[in-house]
């Protein structure tokens, strides 16, 4: 059957609603842009509020027989070479609960690599299901973690043969890549699923040089933020099932059971849209994206006191498998500042926000969106803080453990953790304590402490100096962290 991707049925039932001039005495209050307030108006403008329609009742009919978003969807998933594709407007931390909820149920165990975003965690306190942590692969001289590896998995495996499937992350924030095909196989000789939170990933099924993305490497469920490196709205999230390993109907029922029943137009209008952008220009857009990255790397290599970390960085013997090389990211180290302090120049004297920022490096994400404009504006920035870092303060530097001083042990299951009696104790006295929530560096969002594990000092001198020197933490109870909530005194714990 010929596919027509020139289509774009959620955007074409937006534009037929106007045409139509449809009266709705319905949500959204605001009743396209009237009720608005003026002021609001005016700095988000008529064409927000004028996207802004119910998707049932609205912009299609009470029972949906226009099948608008099931045809978006089925577009998409013949883009990218999956078999079922669903729309999320909750974002990747909801689909990838969705995701793991298909794999595994309450009390079951999933392989799941360290290195997982704070939404996985999240998902496995509301299910109950139990992690088996799969070591990621430590770069100990530059401190970054990497995507496990296939072995690791199928030790892990070996050791729980009762885990019902696995779920690693790839590409990484920093663009670190697994082996995906070399997973996939792992999981499937055992008659299991994999499942990949490819956030970061949404551009990667549009260029032979990009890293393989997870369907075509034979993952089961993939998980895609089509905000992060695609061209959709915040929250605008995917997620595509291949095989039989998970039927298209229980990964609809997970997602049923956790998305909203007010799901935003807007946000399925950009997915929709950005789907039949790549499908007929995708490679285009791609090639042109690689080449200037191409450029801006190696022009960034020539500032002194700067280093983009590349493939022969990130891959190798021990380390990551495949390298994107779009996330751009810059060691900072030989400027004699961290990535904090380098992060907040940026954004206080040239209005310029990079996206990650850790004790040694800056990242400047790239997509098609950049052009040569924006990529000159972004090195002139960088070449006028390499000549102003002589003269910043230095500020506090960060204890970064070693990488066998980072892993804690799980005393117990994050929910019983996280919902069991607690305490509030002072961060001195918590070392030796089991940590009832989680504390996590952000960006990237991978926790450094979990519910359930059991604190040490070098986590929490890591956390104490990288707050001192400017670490971004979302999470604990006290922002501060002055104190760390634990599990109460008497709880049970191994």
């Amino acid at each position: 059957m010929t596919v027509d991707h020139s289509r774009a049925p959620v955007l074409e039932a937006l534009e037929r609603y106007h045409r139509h001039g449809r009266l709705g005495f319905t949500p959204p209050g605001h009743k396209q842009a009237r009720g608005a307030d003026p002021a609001v108006r005016e700095v988000l403008g008529d064409s927000v509020f004028l996207g802004d329609v119910l998707a049932t009742g609205g912009l299609d009919d009470r029972l949906t027989r226009g099948r608008v978003l099931q045809q978006a969807q089925e577009l998409l998933a013949d883009a990218v070479n999956a078999e079922h594709t669903f729309f999320s407007t909750c974002g990747s931390s909801l689909s990838v609960k969705a995701a793991m909820l298909s794999v595994a149920g309450p009390h079951e165990k999933l392989l799941i690599g360290r290195d997982a975003h704070k939404s996985v965690v999240a998902g496995l306190i509301l299910s109950g299901i139990e992690p088996v942590w799969v070591e990621p692969r430590w770069d100990a001289v530059r401190h970054l973690a990497h995507p496990p590896s296939a072995e690791e998995f199928d030790r892990a495996f070996d050791a729980h043969p009762d885990a019902r499937g696995a779920l690693v992350t790839s590409p990484t924030p920093y663009g670190a890549s697994a082996s995906l095909r070399e997973i996939a196989e792992v999981c499937h000789r055992r008659s299991r699923p994999l499942v990949v939170d490819e956030a970061w990933g949404a551009h990667l099924p549009f260029h032979p040089d990009l890293p393989s993305w997870a369907m075509d490497a034979g993952a089961d469920i993939c998980v895609t933020s089509i905000h992060k490196m695609g061209s959709g709205l915040e929250q605008g999230s995917v997620f595509h099932l291949r095989g039989d390993l998970v039927t298209p109907a229980l990964l609809g029922m997970r997602a049923d059971l956790l998305g909203t029943t007010s799901p935003s137009v807007l946000i399925f209008a950009g997915l929709d849209g950005w789907r039949r952008q790549m499908a007929l220009r995708g490679k285009e857009l791609m090639e042109s994206t690689l080449a200037l990255a191409a450029e801006v790397r190696a022009a960034i290599e020539e500032i002194d006191g700067m280093h983009v970390n590349d493939r022969d960085d990130f891959c190798g013997p021990g380390l990551a498998d495949d390298f994107d090389p779009l996330p751009c990211v810059i060691d900072v180290a030989g400027l004699g500042i961290t990535g904090y302090r380098a992060a907040d120049w940026l954004r206080e004297h040239r209005s310029i926000d990079a996206h990650l920022a850790d004790h040694r490096r800056i990242g400047a994400q790239l997509t098609h969106g950049d052009d040569r404009e924006t990529a000159g504006e972004l090195l002139s920035a960088l070449r006028e803080l390499a000549r102003a870092a002589r003269s910043l303060p230095r500020g506090p530097g960060v204890a970064v453990p070693a990488p066998g001083e980072l892993r804690m042990t799980q005393a117990v299951q994050p929910r019983d953790a996280f919902f069991g009696p607690t305490e509030d104790v002072p961060v001195s006295a918590a070392a030796g304590r089991v940590a009832a929530e989680m504390i996590t560096p952000y960006p990237p969002g991978i926790p450094a402490v979990l519910p359930g594990e059991r604190l040490t000092e070098p986590v929490l001198r890591y956390l104490r100096t990288g707050l001192a020197a400017g670490m971004y933490l979302p999470d604990p109870a006290d922002p501060a962290l002055d104190t760390v909530r634990v599990v109460g005194e008497g709880a049970a714990v191994v």
